[in-house]
């Protein structure tokens, strides 16, 4: 991405608009609170089982719809979300085929 893109005076733009912690809010309350309110929650529903396979099931239930959002800002332009989420765009088309996200 270009310094002074449209593109990237969009991200920047949308970013100004989180809270100076730097950290995603989620009805005023930081994304990490919001999920450790989560998992302690599930951890009181297995009342007392083992839960098997955690990382997966929190990383399936966060990262579709995660991809799905970027991809949503990004109109569709597979280059610009992976820019935006860090990663390589031949690992974003991998995770986006294993979600059914593309065929």
């Amino acid at each position: 991405m270009q310094p002074g893109s449209i593109s990237g005076e969009k991200i920047v733009s949308r970013a100004s608009s989180r809270k100076p912690d730097g950290k995603i809010h989620v009805n005023q309350k930081p994304l990490c609170d919001l999920t450790e309110e989560a998992l302690t929650s599930y951890f009181e529903m297995l009342n007392g089982h083992q839960p098997n396979a955690l990382y997966e099931l929190v990383i399936g239930e966060v990262e579709k719809p995660l991809l799905r959002t970027v991809l949503d800002y990004a109109e569709g332009n597979q280059s610009l979300a992976a820019d935006i989420l860090g990663i390589n765009r031949g690992t974003l088309r991998k995770k986006l085929r294993q979600h059914g996200l593309v065929n």
